[in-house]
């Protein structure tokens, strides 16, 4: 078999008499022997890259990232795909080849990039698919996919790999979600919330979680998207808001003062009576109002931002609280800041990540919080998982941080035993 010096050529453009990308990778698929690996990397801070330095800059780093990409996997026999900063490789071999591709590809990654005397550092999500008997390309390469967006929703997993192809793909996943609903499989964790001015844990977020009797635990984005295919995202927001609720309101008297945050999405605040239901829930758990937190993101109030507005702030009239969730990590952000009622602005992981490496995304945050300042906000700042993020953090006027370096996302118990632990030695 042919070894590819073009890996990560793109589908469009090609030579005549050249097949495209896509072709490579039916190609090497039908001569295939041993097996094929797919191997699906994106980038974790590419889009702050482009805004802190521009789009030119951003395109000449996802060339770089090519090249680094194709030199890591030269020695293997492959074939692949470019799409934006996005690179989805296969690998021809047994499953040990498969792997030491991959490992070759987190090495080539891990270093920072020169780019027009800037230098930048990546961090990077990798997923992986290993091809089940006579399965197609396509549910291989949705497989990978998934994959990606696992370990995109987990803080602390660079890499993710799929189970086997008989039973993951989505619209498997859509069909046991009917089920899952019925069994009680669907729960919830509690990530710790500190303010970073002392330390103490003052609320939680609440992340969904799929006990899937034959994958194991899967994460809110896998579950979000098999929701969405099964028709199920309403049925699911509201069961996950209300498990999220009734859990809070039963916590001991030492957890009483915490605040709980649920996320608000799309779906939620396109329904008319959102409103009026969400704050139901919130009574019939027994919690008070001002305890809960609605978290949005931007993509949920993009088609109407009046009728989101208005939710919003029917919301905080009641006395709940808002954040603006994964704040970074879209385009026009700042112009929707100003015009929202909003409490909190939670900035996305991939900026705090990239702000202790690289001056300019150190300003990029700086502004962030300057702004959160100026309207009033107070900030949430994910994915903190080092000393020195904490730290940088503190020192820019953050509010609060969540993360691994506290804690996990936790069960009850281990919620209960934390902040019991921390009250005490306060």
């Amino acid at each position: 078999m042919e070894r590819h010096s073009r890996t990560m050529q793109r589908a469009a453009g090609r030579r005549r008499g050249e097949r495209t990308a896509s072709e490579d990778q039916e190609h090497l698929v039908a001569a295939a022997r041993a097996g094929v690996t797919a191997v699906t990397v994106a980038p974790t801070s590419f889009e702050i890259v482009n805004a802190a330095y521009g789009r030119a800059t951003a395109d000449q780093l996802v060339d770089a990232i090519d090249a680094r990409l194709s030199g890591a996997v030269a020695e293997f026999r492959t074939a692949a795909v470019r799409s934006g900063a996005t690179f989805t490789i296969l690998v021809d071999g047994e499953e040990q080849v498969g792997d030491a591709a991959v490992d070759a590809i987190e090495r080539a990654l891990e270093h920072p990039f020169e780019i027009d005397a800037e230098t930048i550092q990546l961090g990077a999500r990798i997923g992986v698919a290993r091809m089940a008997a006579d399965e197609p390309l396509d549910q291989l390469l949705r497989r990978s996919a998934e994959a990606l967006a696992y370990a995109r929703a987990n803080e602390g997993a660079t890499r993710r790999i799929a189970a086997d192809g008989r039973g993951v793909s989505l619209a498997a996943l859509a069909a046991d979600l009917h089920r899952a609903l019925e069994r009680q499989e669907i729960d919830v964790r509690f990530q710790p919330q500190v303010q970073l001015i002392d330390g103490r844990i003052t609320g939680v977020e609440a992340l969904a979680r799929w006990h899937h009797p034959r994958l194991g635990m899967l994460g809110a984005e896998t579950l979000l998207a098999a929701a969405d295919r099964a028709g199920l995202g309403i049925a699911l927001s509201d069961h996950i808001q209300a498990l999220a609720l009734r859990r809070a309101a039963d916590w001991p008297d030492a957890l009483a003062r915490l605040r709980i945050a649920v996320n608000v999405t799309a779906t939620d605040l396109s329904r008319t009576p959102f409103v009026s239901r969400f704050l139901a829930r919130v009574r019939e758990a027994g919690i008070a109002p001002g305890r809960v937190t609605a978290e949005v993101t931007e993509g949920a109030m993009i088609d109407n931002l009046h009728a989101a507005g208005a939710a919003l702030a029917a919301l905080r009239a009641a006395g709940c609280r808002v954040a603006l969730d994964d704040f970074g990590t879209g385009y026009s952000s700042l112009s929707y800041v100003a015009r929202l009622p909003l409490d909190y602005l939670k900035i996305d992981r991939s900026l705090t990540q990239a702000a202790v490496n690289d001056p300019r995304n150190r300003v990029v945050m700086q502004g962030v919080l300057a702004i959160a300042e100026g309207l009033g906000l107070e900030t949430i700042a994910e994915g903190v998982e080092t000393e020195a993020q904490r730290l940088l953090l503190a020192a820019r006027g953050c509010t609060f941080y969540q993360g691994f370096l506290c804690a996990e996302p936790l069960d009850d118990a281990a919620l209960i035993e934390l902040v019991t632990n921390e009250r005490k030695r306060g």
